[in-house]
This record gives C-alpha cells, structure tokens and sequence, in this order.
C-alpha cells in the first residue's frame, strides 16, 4: 500500500494539535458549569454545556487519528525494540513523573489517603482521571509494528472491510442494544474501538471530500450528539445521558472523521519559513517571521502531552479558588464562563510547562 502515508508532510500537524488540546480543556471546564436541574430556568445553560461538550468531543478522537497518521507509515523501517524505546521516551517517563505528581494532589487537594497499594494500583490502572488516553495509547503502540505490517501489504478493500467491521462492532451494535431488547454476543465483533481512529488516521489522508459535504457532515454528527443528549437527559437521565457524546458512538464517529478530514484540507505555510507566492525559481526563498498565532500554536502544539497531563490540576485549582479568584457555575454563566476557564486553564498551562522544559534532564520527564 505505497499510497498509504501519501500526503504526509501535508497534515496541519499544528493546527489538529492545537485544536485537539483545546477540545480537552474545554470538555473538562464545563464540569462546573452543568446545571444539576433540568427546570425552565436552567435549560439554557444546559444547553449551552451540551453544545461544547459535544464540540470538545472531537478533540480525543482527533489526537488518535494525527498518531496513526504519524506512525503507522508503512515504509518506516525500525525494529520493534527501536520503536518502543521511543514511545517509552515519549510517554514512559512523563507517565511515571505526572503520575507521581497527582499522588500528592490526591493527599492533598482530594483529600484521599496514599498508600504503597493504592501507588502500584494507580499505576497499573491510572494515577488520575485523564491517564486512561496514556493507557490506550500504550495499548496501540504495543500493536503498531504489527498493524504497520498489515497496511503495507492490505489492499483498499481489506481496509474498508476492517472498517465495516469496526463501526458495526464498536458503535453500530452496541446502540442497537441499548435501544432494543436485542444484543449480539459482543465476541463476534470483537475489534478494538480505537484501532479503527488509529488506522483511519493514516488511510484518509488519501480520501477527498468536497469541504462544504465535511462541514455539512460534521454539523449533523454534531446536531445529532447535542439532540440525542437532551433526548436521553430528558428521558433516562444519568450515565445514559451522553450515550451520543461517547467517542465511539455513531453521532461522534462521524463528527469527529468529518473534522479530521476537513483539517486536512487547511494548507499552513512551515512554521520557519515561508515562500514569497510566484517566487522565480532562481530566487532565495523569501523569509518571513511567523505570525504570533502561529508561534502561539506551534507551542501549544509542541506542548500536547504536558499540558493534558497538567490542566485538571490548573482547571480545579480555578474552580477551588487556589489561585485567589473562583470562576465556576455560580459566579459566571456557562456560554462565556466555559470557554474563559478553558482560555484560562491553557494559558497557566503554558505558563508553567514552557519554563520547566527549559531545566535539563526535567525536559524529557514533562514530555
């Protein structure tokens, strides 16, 4: 499949990145700001909430697809020790120092006792609530020379066949059951949910769709996630509430694909330099100093991993009033009050990690 990876040094790498880790943010701010009522007074902050979690959704699926795309090339040549040597530099290490970060902030912002039992635990399963991506990620890493292997020799129909086979198992069924009486035996089915992200990430750089068909697309995913939750809030309430807002649901597969394509469709000049437009082939490319959007955005984008590690210690140290202010539910309404506290959240971020990552040997440890 010598197609595959075709495009690559296309991908607004940035940019997904940027936009992914926003997602994040923004999905955890609204915790503070979902209204424990559903009277007439609070349904339209409810549904505000629901709009952006919806939206934020995409950010996880959109972080797995760019990975897929960035390491399942099939003509990378490295031995399986090589490459996880590497993605245990990659997410290794910050696993073990953030892990052991949110040790103490259990003790002593949750209040919970720290043993020797529930370390190894947290270890094994995870230090805090935003560690299950790093688990999954290991988890495709473990897979990744295999399924590297597969993509350089499967062709386009056996790819399409592994995606039938994914949203039938991982979204397609499973809503099957949870609106009938009806379930298939889930072994029959049994392909793991993210793989099919991962996978996708690389096979779609080669897929072309009309922008104004992803934005349509993109938009009912998303209109139907949002209507879908108010529709199980109103009906089952509970857990059942964001049945449509789960990474593998029907509604959010395809918000999130739609989103991915349509990214891709973004052409961004290189962060260092950028070619005056109709240059003489003779000529020095012309040098131009990047916008500070642009700078911004390349350092959120080099920044991902610590600043998903670090932001619900900065988004609940707001909420707290750690830092001397509260901004939450209670003081601010939720269509602005989401999206101050996810800007916030970033921001101290940003404030916090670029400087340590200039200590050395700390560097490799944040991530």
């Amino acid at each position: 499949m010598a197609q595959l990876g075709k495009g690559l040094s296309n991908i607004p790498v940035d940019l997904i990145r940027t936009l992914a880790i926003i997602g994040v943010i923004l999905l955890h701010a609204t915790n503070d700001f979902t209204p424990t009522r559903m009277d007439q007074l609070e349904i339209v902050r409810w549904a505000v909430v629901d709009v952006y979690q919806c939206l934020a959704r995409i950010g996880v699926p959109l972080f797995v697809m760019l990975t897929g795309a960035l390491l399942l090339q099939p003509s990378k040549n490295e031995s399986i020790g090589v490459f996880l040597k590497k993605r245990w530099a990659r997410v290794g290490l910050p696993l073990i120092f953030w892990g052991a970060l949110y040790f103490v902030w259990t003790y002593f912002a949750d209040n919970k006792a720290v043993t020797v039992n529930t370390v190894i635990q947290g270890y094994l399963s995870s230090p805090y609530l935003q560690f299950w991506y790093l688990y999954m990620l290991i988890g495709l890493y473990l897979i990744t020379p295999f399924l590297r292997i597969l993509l350089a020799h499967a062709d386009d129909k056996i790819l399409k066949y592994l995606f039938v086979l994914w949203v039938l198992g991982a979204s397609i069924v499973p809503t099957i059951s949870f609106f009938t009486n009806y379930s298939l035996n889930s072994n029959v089915l049994i392909v793991m949910g993210w793989v099919g992200y991962y996978v996708l990430g690389i096979y779609l750089l080669k897929v072309k769709i009309p922008r104004s068909y992803l934005v349509l697309l993109m938009a009912i995913g998303l209109t139907f996630a949002a209507i879908g939750t108010y529709f199980m809030s109103y009906s089952y309430g509970g857990p059942n509430s964001y049945y449509f807002q789960e990474y593998l649901s029907p509604t959010m597969i395809l918000a999130s694909v739609m989103a991915y394509l349509l990214l891709n469709t973004v052409k961004m000049p290189s962060f260092k330099t950028c070619k005056a437009p109709l240059a003489p082939i003779e000529e020095t490319p012309k040098q131009s100093e990047p916008s500070k959007l642009r700078k911004l955005m390349h350092v959120i984008s080099e920044n991902t991993l610590p600043i998903f590690l670090l932001h619900l210690m900065v988004l609940y140290s707001i909420q707290r009033g750690y830092f001397g202010f509260v901004i939450d539910g209670s003081v601010v309404n939720s269509i602005i009050g989401v999206p101050i506290v996810a800007a916030l959240t970033l921001l101290i971020c940003l404030a916090i990690i670029v400087p340590l990552k200039k200590i050395p040997y700390l560097k490799n440890l944040i991530g």
